[in-house]
């Protein structure tokens, strides 16, 4: 089992390398991110080796770990922007309810007036929080782990794409509403993209991105057990 762990391990990075290359050679053009080019060549190689996506999740369990850690550094800027968090507490919390609330029962009206299926709209609804807490929340409403995993990556490449003219379009230029904005829409990828525009705001991002995954997991779980 070592052997193709490593092996498989060594693919991804590779993936990942080649990916991140690709975006900065790109200019750091959203359609190349490294979530979206980097997933594309690790499918590529699974279906040329023949590989099912549970022998390869098994394989790379030890990258998928590294991931906690990785979020969990994002308390360092949190904590150095305290101050300013403190002193902006009502208008954070003011926006994560309006975005929170409005990306769910949106998706959930289009989704009713549409006729979807309801554990495929279940599936779609928390499409802007991150992908654990969205896939363990449509796992308890019912829904299909696996769609809201593709709806979390979609949202999270489109999010930047669009948040950036519709914000510009309703005149809003200060830094930190557009980092805490992309945290809320667009989790990881918000946050990435905050890291190369404004890294002195992204704990602004960070916030958004944590404080609306808790919420959306609770406010979802608690439409299905009413509904």
């Amino acid at each position: 089992m070592i052997a193709p762990a490593l092996t498989w391990m060594a693919v991804t990075l590779a993936c990942y390398i080649a990916a991140l290359a690709l975006y900065r050679r790109s200019g750091h053009r959203l359609l190349c991110l490294p979530v979206l080019t980097g997933t594309a060549l690790v499918l590529v190689a699974l279906a040329l080796a023949r590989i099912d996506y549970s022998t390869y999740a098994t394989a790379t369990g030890a990258l998928r770990w590294m991931t906690g850690p990785a979020i969990i550094a994002l308390a360092v800027p949190l904590y150095r922007q305290l101050a300013l968090l403190r002193r902006w507490t009502l208008p954070l919390l003011a926006g994560l309810l309006a975005g929170c609330v409005t990306s769910l029962l949106g998706t959930l009206g289009v989704a009713w007036l549409t006729g979807t299926p309801q554990a495929v709209a279940w599936s779609l609804a928390p499409k802007a929080a991150t992908m654990p807490l969205a896939m363990l929340a449509v796992e308890r409403a019912g829904g299909v782990p696996a769609i809201a995993a593709m709806a979390v990556v979609a949202t999270g490449v489109l999010g930047p794409l669009l948040a950036g003219p519709v914000l510009r379009g309703l005149r809003i230029e200060d830094d930190s509403v557009r980092s805490f904005t992309l945290g809320l829409v667009a989790h990881a990828i918000g946050i990435a993209r905050v890291l190369q525009t404004h890294p002195d705001q992204v704990a602004f991002a960070a916030l958004a991105m944590g404080l609306n995954g808790v919420a959306t997991a609770f406010l979802l779980t608690w439409l299905a057990r009413c509904l």
